[in-house]
């Protein structure tokens, strides 16, 4: 079923940049850093899933390495931002040949399009992944009628 959605320049803009800043991350590697809305500096691609059931939306965000106290979660209208920095290594007296992986502070933003009740939002973090579940807003979810024959 397709959505309507009121045109919203700005929003299409802000996401083609974080788009391009994609691109960007993707050849640069973790040497470029785009400057995020709220002016800081923020990291290479958290990646994230996020599927609905009739009752929730739930998004997957892979953190490995991140522990689940250095992880901010924060609500703001349709909108959810984590928040924190993955570890460096604290490996003395090394040096490396090959390094990959990102190491420094993280934010992703992602816009759900979805109302939402944020009050009733659970977050579990387990083995690396965080899990949020959003519970849809009583409004939206599916309802079943009794049928009654006369």
């Amino acid at each position: 079923m397709a959505e309507l959605r009121v045109w919203e320049p700005l929003r299409e803009i802000r996401d083609m940049e974080r788009m391009m800043d994609r691109l960007f991350e993707d050849v640069f590697g973790p040497w470029y850093r785009p400057v995020t809305d709220s002016g800081r500096i923020a990291s290479r691609y958290v990646p994230v899933d996020i599927y609905t059931t009739d009752e929730n939306v739930v998004l997957l965000i892979a953190l490995p390495g991140v522990h689940p106290d250095d992880v901010e979660v924060t609500f703001e209208g349709d909108t959810v931002t984590i928040k924190g920095e993955f570890p460096q290594p604290e490996e003395p007296n090394i040096n490396w040949h090959l390094q990959e992986r990102y190491y420094g502070p993280f934010e992703r933003t992602i816009r759900l399009h979805i109302p939402v009740d944020m009050e009733k939002a659970e977050a579990t973090f387990e083995n690396g992944l965080l899990r949020l579940v959003i519970p849809k807003a009583e409004a939206i979810r599916p309802r079943k009628i009794k049928v009654k024959a006369k």
